[in-house]
C-alpha cells in the first residue's frame, strides 16, 4: 500500500497541466488552458484545466478532479495505479507501508490489473533474451543491427527477442506463479491439447511491444526471421481484455511530446517506419500497426493534433490504403497532406539512407493536400480517357462529401473548379448526389433524415428546491475558501476571528441541519471529523480524495466555465469573488436559515390534527415572526 508520505509528494509535485498535456491539445485561454473534451464529441473546446488550482473540469461531460483522476478516467487506471504512473514520470521513489492482504484480497485482484502485470514481465523477459543471452545477441540483435538500428533506440521502444525453446517463456511463467488461464487468456502462450506444457506463440521471433498512450504494454508485434518457414511474417497479440488493436497506436507513447509540440502527426504502416524516424531524430511519427485506420485511432490523433500528414509507399497497395485513410480523416475534421515516397522506399528505408534534414525536407516540400494528390493519382491512370477523367474528378468530389465543415467544403470544390476549369454549379451538384451515395452505405440507424417529424411533447414544471441549491452553494465555499478568515462582532460587541469552513459548521450545528445531499452528507462529515483534530480540510484536502464523486465536486467548486475579462486595463474595475468572502457568506448562510424555516413550517401544516392543532399553530405563528424578521435582514419586507 502506497504511504501517504508518498501520495503527499506525489501530488505537491505533478503538474496537472503537464500530464493532461499528453493526452489533449492545450491552449492558454487567459489563467487557464483550455482544449477539446477527450471524454466527448465536440466542436468547441470546453475541457478546462488550471495550473495555479491544479485541478481541471470538462463541461461537456460533467467530469473534473485532479491529475491523478484523468488518469483513471483516461486509462482506466485504479487509484494506486493512477499514483504509480505519475509517481513514475516525475521520478518520485514509491514507498509502501506493510499490509499484510489475506488471500481472499490477493484473489480479489482484477484479472485486467493481472493482464498487465503479465504483458510487463513477458516484456522484460523478451528484452532480457535480447540482450544477455548468446542466442539473442547472434540472432535477433544481430538482425536489429543489420537494420542499422542503434541500441539506445533499441531500448527506446524496448525491442526484445522469444528465443527457439518452443515453451520458453511460458515455463518461466508458470514458475513465477501464474496460471495457466491468465497465460491463456493473455495470448503469450497457447496451450493445445497434445501441449499440456503449453507453447510460446512468438518463438524464434523479433518482439515490438505494442504499448498504451500512457506507457503500459497491451500487447506484442513479433517479426519471424527465417525465410525458409511457411508462416506468417508478422504475427500480433490476439484480442484481449486490455488489447484492441482498433484502439491503439504503434509509437504514440514515444511520439505524443513531438506530435503536441509540432502539431503534426506523421501516420506510417509499419513497426520499422516508426523507430527508423525516430532514430533519424523525427519524432511526431505513429503507425496504424499493418491494419486499416479506424476512426478510435484517428481519435487518439486528435487529441494532441488535427494535422496529418499520411506517409506511404509509392506502390499500389498502399496509394490503395491512403485513399481509404483520406476519407476516414476527413470525416473526423482532420487537415490532411500525402506524400509518396520514391518507388522501392519505404519510410524506413528512406529515413536509413538519408540524413535528417534532406528526409524533413523531402516530407515538408512532397507533401499534397488529398485533392491535389488524387488528381496526380487518378488522372495518370485515366490518361486522356474522358469517361475515366469524369470518374476521378467524382471520386475526388466524394472525398470533399466527407468534410463535415461546409465552409470547408466551399473552399475545396473551389479549388476543383479552378483546377480542372469546371463549373462551381456542376461539382456542387454532384456533391450533392455523392452525399447521398455515402449516406446509402451507411448502417440504416446511422443514416441522416430531411423528414420532420412532429410528435407531442409532454408539459412539465421543473421544481427547484431552494434548500438544496443554498446547501450545494455552503459546501462550495466551504471547498473554495474554507481557510479565509473572516472577522466579526459578538452581542457584546467583541471582536472575533474565524473562518468560512467554522462559520458554516457552527451555523449547520446550531440548527441541527441534516444535508438533503448524501455526497454534501459526506462531505461535511469530513470536514466536521478534521475540526475535530483541529485541522481545516477544504479544497487541497478534497483533490485528494479517494471518491471521484468528491473530488468531481471540488472541481466544481474550484473552476467557472467563462473567466472573465481583463476589464482593468480599461480603468473599469469590478469586486473580485475573493474580496467578497465574507458578505457572500454571511448572505448565503442567513438564506439557508430562512428556507429552513420555511421548510419547517410547511411540514408543521401537513402534520396539523385535532390532538396537536393548538400547539402546531402556535409554532408555526413563532417559526413565521422569525422568518419575517429574516425577511427584513435580507430586504425582503412582503
Amino acid at each position: 500500500m502506497i504511504s501517504q508520505k508518498t501520495i503527499d509528494k506525489i501530488f505537491s509535485t505533478i503538474r496537472v497541466e503537464e500530464i493532461i498535456g499528453e493526452y489533449v491539445q492545450l491552449k492558454r485561454a487567459g489563467s487557464n488552458f483550455k482544449g477539446l473534451s477527450p471524454f466527448h464529441e465536440e466542436k468547441t473546446p470546453s475541457f478546462v484545466v488550471s495550473p495555479s488550482k491544479q485541478i481541471w473540469k470538462d463541461f461537456s461531460s460533467g467530469k473534473g478532479g485532479t491529475a491523478i483522476t484523468f488518469l483513471m478516467e483516461i486509462e482506466g487506471f485504479t487509484y494506486p495505479e493512477a499514483l504509480r504512473h505519475a509517481a513514475k514520470k516525475y521520478g518520485i521513489e514509491i514507498e509502501e507501508d506493510q499490509v499484510e492482504y489475506s488471500e481472499e484480497q490477493k484473489k480479489a485482484q482484477s484479472e485486467r490489473e493481472i493482464l498487465y502485470k503479465i504483458h510487463e514481465v513477458a516484456n522484460t523477459f523478451f528484452q532480457e533474451n535480447l540482450w544477455e543471452t548468446e542466442e539473442g545477441k547472434t540472432i535477433a540483435l544481430s538482425y536489429f543491427k543489420e537494420r542499422e538500428l542503434h541500441d539506445d533506440i533499441i531500448k527506446k521502444f524496448q525491442l526484445g527477442y522469444s528465443p527457439e525453446k518452443k515453451n520458453a517463456f511460458t515455463e518461466y511463467a508458470l514458475e513465477k506463479g501464474y496460471e495457466k488461464e491468465i497465460l491463456e487468456k493473455s495470448g503469450i502462450s497457447i496451450f493445445p491439447e497434445n501441449s499440456p506444457n503449453g507453447i510460446d506463440r512468438f518463438r524464434e521471433r523479433v518482439i515490438f511491444p505494442i504499448h498504451s498512450f500512457s506507457g503500459r504494454v497491451l500487447g506484442f508485434g513479433a517479426r519471424i526471421l527465417k525465410s525458409n518457414v511457411k508462416t506468417a511474417k508478422y504475427l500480433n497479440s490476439p484480442e484481449t481484455e486490455i488489447y484492441h488493436k482498433s484502439n491503439v497506436l504503434y509509437g504514440l507513447n514515444q511520439s505524443k511530446q513531438a506530435i503536441s509540440r509540432e502539431n503534426l502527426c506523421l501516420l506510417v504502416e509499419g513497426y520499422m517506419d516508426v523507430i527508423s524516424l525516430h532514430q533519424s531524430g523525427i519524432e511526431n511519427v505513429v503507425a496504424s500497426s499493418g491494419t486499416a485506420l479506424t476512426t478510435e485511432q484517428i481519435k487518439l490523433i486528435k487529441r494532441l493534433t488535427e494535422n496529418v500528414t499520411i506517409l506511404f509507399d509509392g506502390d499500389a497497395a498502399g496509394i490503395k490504403a491512403s485513399f481509404r485513410s483520406i476519407d476516414m480523416l476527413l470525416s473526423e475534421g482532420m487537415n490532411i497532406r500525402v506524400v509518396l515516397f520514391p518507388d522501392g522506399d519505404d519510410p524506413d528505408s528512406f529515413a536509413r539512407k538519408n540524413p535528417r534534414d534532406f528526409v524533413e525536407d523531402f516530407i515538408k516540400n512532397q507533401a499534397k493536400d488529398f485533392i491535389d494528390f488524387k488528381a496526380e493519382i487518378l488522372l495518370k491512370e485515366a490518361n486522356n480517357d474522358p469517361i475515366k477523367k469524369a470518374e476521378a474528378i467524382r471520386d475526388i468530389v466524394k472525398s470533399i462529401g466527407f468534410v463535415s465543415n461546409a465552409l470547408k467544403q466551399e473552399v475545396y470544390l473551389k479549388q476543383v473548379s479552378t483546377q480542372f476549369g469546371l463549373s462551381e454549379q456542376s461539382l456542387f451538384n454532384e456533391l450533392g448526389v455523392q452525399k447521398q451515395v455515402v449516406q446509402q452505405q451507411k448502417p440504416a440507424e446511422k443514416r441522416e433524415t430531411n423528414v420532420v417529424k412532429l410528435e407531442k411533447v409532454q408539459e412539465f414544471t421543473e421544481t427547484v428546491n431552494p434548500l438544496l441549491v443554498l446547501e450545494e452553494k455552503l459546501v462550495e465555499l466551504m471547498l473554495k475558501f474554507g481557510q479565509f478568515k473572516l472577522y466579526g462582532k459578538t452581542l457584546q460587541n467583541e471582536k472575533y476571528e474565524t473562518t468560512v469552513i467554522e462559520e458554516i459548521i457552527n451555523h449547520l450545528d446550531e440548527d441541527q441541519y441534516q444535508p438533503i445531499s448524501p455526497l454534501n452528507q459526506r462531505i461535511i462529515e469530513e470536514i466536521k471529523s478534521g475540526i475535530q483534530q483541529n485541522e481545516l480540510r477544504s479544497s487541497d484536502f478534497f483533490k485528494t480524495f479517494m471518491d471521484e464523486e468528491v473530488v468531481t465536486k471540488t472541481a466544481d467548486a474550484l473552476i467557472n466555465a467563462h473567466e472573465t475579462s481583463n476589464w482593468e486595463k480599461h480603468n473599469i474595475y469590478f469586486s473580485k469573488e475573493e474580496e467578497l468572502v465574507d458578505k457572500i457568506v454571511k448572505d448565503v448562510i442567513i438564506r439557508h436559515k430562512r428556507e429552513l424555516v420555511v421548510k419547517i413550517i410547511n411540514d408543521l401544516k401537513h402534520q396539523i390534527s385535532e390532538e396537536n392543532s393548538a400547539e402546531t399553530y402556535q409554532k408555526i405563528i413563532t417559526l413565521t415572526k422569525l422568518k419575517n424578521k429574516i425577511d427584513e435582514n435580507l430586504f425582503r419586507i412582503l
